[in-house]
């Protein structure tokens, strides 16, 4: 009856009996988180008893989440969320699958009207507690806390499966619980002797578990007695196994109190999330991370024929991947299947049965198609729902008005999103992603984009994991919008910034995102830091991202005066500093410092495209900078090399200077470290420089030249800096300079020399080799085969508009043909020649080729 008290005489309020019969006690049904074939004989002990109450392991402050359970737009996998409303970042996830145990009594209540209570320790206590442990994983507090421990506790399951002669505790998980079906029988049986397993076991642990455990369990047995009091015997219990023997162990009130004496505490908030498949085979949610969700789940909804209904799926999965599959495979995998599950001593095929015959019939004995069975049917990606009803903070539903009006569904697969900008909801998909970015929750992360470099398109790598909805609730503390809290946290950045690259990164960030108001104070945050930041490093860096910023006002329409004017300020303290920051540096700060030179010279590109009388000639006094650097000696060789071959590339230095230079520092009075350097800066990086040296005899030479003058002492200190530097080059430069320094001088001639000898080099272009390429380039750009565009005086047709207006690969007006080497001519026949040879030093007098 209830309200009636039947403790014991001790005050324990425990009797002996069989649970769930009068005088009996609680009926205590301990099951293994997550599995199928506990949720399955919950089930049926719960339809056999017809209790009164349930009580469930979990958060009671989750009690008022339970009528959500019943909502039909909730689908699990979900999890609840637990996290302190003072550091959202402290947080507890409790999840819960379709196929585990608490779920389906939370469902099995609701479902019969019957209360439900969580009883496990309060999240108040949990989550403060794990800050005052200093736990290095916060996500995972409270879901089962131990669960790492060593010994028994550690993993109960083991020390069973180890008893009962089993190697594997999974696979004798399986056999002896998962593979049970929902026949009659005794329904409290399993529960009968799964306890009286766990009793033995955490007998032999001394003090009967962790410290936390013993708490816990003292706040469970005193939910369960005050259950007791108000509705009499008809009180089922649904915990970790390992729980059941201390809640049925006698213990006074006032022991159990003393336990829970003196808790931290801290204010916490819960609500529903969603939660996957893929998170669930992580440890963590009740300490048990399952390794195959997917395979659990399916055990769980399968009326009959279980290993048929999952081989079938198999075969679809692989035949949607274009593999032959037939009904005969999935019939012989069936029976190689059951025939291991005999062999093996097992009541049906498991998991690894199933997984041996896929292998063996439907995967032709490879594991590559397994893999994407195990990662698609056996893991998966399943992501559950919770009702809009949930609770919530502000940003958490203005995020989800968003994500409905840009019709932008969360996912838990990975996928690739590709956004065209000059599209009002791709610009509105592009605005929300960068915002969310800029709040720390990284749903989505920008990829290279293909078939396009330009501004106006963005690719995008979406995938949805549980854990952001923590990050959205840290974020909440910023704004109650996606818009007002980006704009909040990009001010507060700004201000809490280390360097002036950060604040440079920040304004090309809110520019991205859209974020107006807060691009203003950036922008005075930068200017200030700019004009005291003296180190000439920090504004090279900071100088690329500024400029980068520049191109994104016209495919986003935003003002970007303000940004150029300070990106022009910022080049002319780079062009002043750099040549006195260049001198008197070791090897890897002179690499460092060449980074900063090709970062600013690409930079002053970009800003030299739209002049303004502000600016001036940015690209002459830039020039200039280089000429300064290439002519000191007291700047490193690699920085001096990088400076000369800028400037000939720009046109600011003819090539008979740029060989000169070369010819000076190659000389027998440099150092051969220094000259390595200076070839290193010169050709290196992956600037093109292999091609340079391809068609350019002269230089070719000189490095030949000095490479076989190069003493036999210093020749070892200067290879490994020569392999880094030609290892570069792409394996058709490779092969055909290797080829050029094994004819050697004399035979080699200048590859400007018609009838040279050399294959693929001549005086003019082959323009019928050339021509043969041209009704391909014109399908590629779109043009008319029959009408093609006009022909220049070397035969070749350029089709398509470049930059400008002007033909791809030359300056407006200059023919293909008007000293340009093309490699749709004659070159590229000598570049894909087999049986050329890669350039690199053996110690002899000459460049040496060995097989690529």
């Amino acid at each position: 009856m209830p309200g009636t008290d039947r403790a014991a005489s001790d005050g324990s309020g425990w009797q002996a009996g069989r649970p769930g019969e009068p005088g009996g006690g609680p009926l205590l049904l301990g099951v293994r988180h997550h599995g199928p074939g506990s949720a399955r004989a919950v089930r049926a002990a719960l339809e056999a008893a017809r209790p009164d109450i349930v009580l469930i392991e979990g958060p009671p402050e989750a009690d008022a989440l339970i009528p959500l359970a019943a909502d039909e737009d909730m689908r699990p996998p979900v999890a609840l969320l637990a996290h302190a409303v003072d550091e959202p970042g402290r947080s507890a996830f409790w999840p819960l699958a379709e196929f585990s145990p608490e779920w389906v009594a939370v469902r099995w209540a609701l479902e019969h009207g019957v209360p439900a209570r969580f009883i496990d320790l309060p999240a108040t206590h949990t989550l403060a507690w794990r800050a005052a442990d200093d736990q290095a994983d916060d996500r995972d507090a409270g879901a089962e806390s131990g669960a790492a421990s060593a010994g028994v506790r550690g993993d109960p399951l083991a020390a069973l499966a180890e008893a009962a002669g089993h190697d594997d505790p999974e696979r004798w998980w399986e056999d002896a619980v998962e593979h049970r079906g929902a026949g009659g029988g005794d329904a409290l049986a399993p529960f009968t002797a799964l306890e009286e397993a766990m009793g033995a076991l955490r007998e032999t642990e001394d003090g009967g578990g962790q410290d936390r455990d013993l708490v816990r369990e003292a706040y469970m047995r005193l939910q369960v007695r005050g259950a007791r009091r108000e509705f009499g015997e008809g009180v089922a219990v649904v915990c970790g196994a390992w729980h059941v023997p201390a809640l049925r162990r006698k213990a006074t009130v006032a022991a159990d109190r003393a336990l829970l004496k003196g808790l931290p505490r801290t204010k916490v908030d819960m609500t529903w999330v969603p939660w996957t498949h893929r998170r669930l085979s992580r440890a963590g949610g009740y300490g048990a991370g399952i390794e195959s969700p997917g395979w659990y789940g399916h055990l769980f909804a399968a009326v009959d024929r279980p290993v048929e209904r999952w081989l079938t799926k198999v075969a679809g999965l692989l035949r949607d991947e274009d593999r032959a599959v037939s009904p005969a495979h999935v019939i012989e995998a069936v029976r190689l299947a059951g025939t291991l599950a005999v062999m093996r001593g097992r009541p049906l095929p498991g998991l690894s049965e199933t997984t041996d015959a896929v292998r063996a019939v439907m995967c032709d004995g490879s594991d590559v198609p397994l893999a994407l069975v195990h990662d698609r049917l056996v893991v998966g990606d399943v992501l559950g729902e919770v009702p809009a009803g949930a609770p919530a903070v502000p940003l958490q539903r203005d995020l989800a008005r968003s994500q409905r009006r840009l019709r932008l569904r969360p996912e838990a697969p990975e996928r690739e999103l590709e956004l065209d900008l000059r599209k009002e909801t791709d610009a509105g998909r592009s605005r929300l992603l960068h915002r969310l970015r800029l709040l720390g929750v990284d749903w989505g992360a920008p990829a290279a984009s293909r078939g396009s470099t330009g501004t106006f398109r963005e690719t995008w790598r979406l995938r949805w994991e549980p854990e952001l909805s923590v990050r959205i609730a840290e974020a909440g503390v910023w704004g109650t919008t996606v818009l007002s809290a980006a704009t909040a946290r990009a001010e507060a950045d700004a201000v809490t910034a280390r360097d002036l690259a950060d604040v440079t990164a920040l304004a090309e960030r809110c520019l991205l995102a859209e974020l107006p108001d807060a691009l203003s104070p950036v922008m005075r945050t930068l200017a200030d830091r700019a004009a005291l930041d003296t180190d000439v490093g920090h504004l090279a860096r900071a100088l690329p991202a500024l400029v980068r910023s520049l191109r994104y006002g016209d495919v986003r329409g935003t003002d970007t005066g303000a940004l150029a004017e300070v990106a022009a300020g910022l080049a002319e303290r780079v062009f002043v500093g750099l040549p006195a920051a260049c001198a008197a540096l070791d090897a890897d700060a002179a690499e460092q410092m060449r980074r900063h030179v090709d970062a600013v010279h690409a930079a002053v590109g970009l800003l030299g495209e739209a002049p303004s009388p502000a600016r001036g000639d940015l690209r002459s006094r830039w020039q200039s900078v280089l000429r300064t650097l290439s002519a000191r000696d007291t700047v490193p060789g690699v920085v001096r090399g990088r400076a000369v071959r800028l400037l000939l590339d720009d046109g600011g230095l003819a090539p008979d200077a740029a060989a000169r230079l070369m010819g000076l520092v190659l000389s027998p009075g440099t150092p051969p470290a220094d000259a390595a350097a200076w070839i290193e800066g010169f050709v290196g990086g992956g600037s093109g420089g292999g091609m340079l040296l391809l068609h350019d005899e002269r230089l070719l030479a000189l490095i030949d030249a000095w490479l076989t003058g190069v003493p036999a002492d210093a020749f070892t200190d200067v290879l490994p800096l020569l392999r880094r530097t030609f290892s570069v080059f792409e394996p058709g430069v490779r092969r055909s300079l290797g080829e050029l320094v094994r004819l050697g001088p004399e035979a080699r001639g200048s590859v400007t020399t018609a009838g040279s000898g050399i294959p693929g080099f001549a005086a003019g272009l082959d323009t019928g080799r050339a021509d043969a390429v041209l009704p391909v380039v014109r399908l590629l750009l779109g043009r008319d085969t029959a009408h093609g565009a006009d022909t220049t005086d070397a035969g070749h047709e350029r089709t398509g508009p470049g930059r400008g207006g002007r033909p791809p690969g030359a300056d407006a007006g200059h023919p293909a043909g008007a000293g340009h080497k093309d490699l749709a001519g004659a070159d590229a026949g000598h570049l894909t020649r087999a049986g050329h040879k890669d350039l690199v030093g053996d110690g002899d007098n000459d460049l040496v080729g060995v097989d690529a």
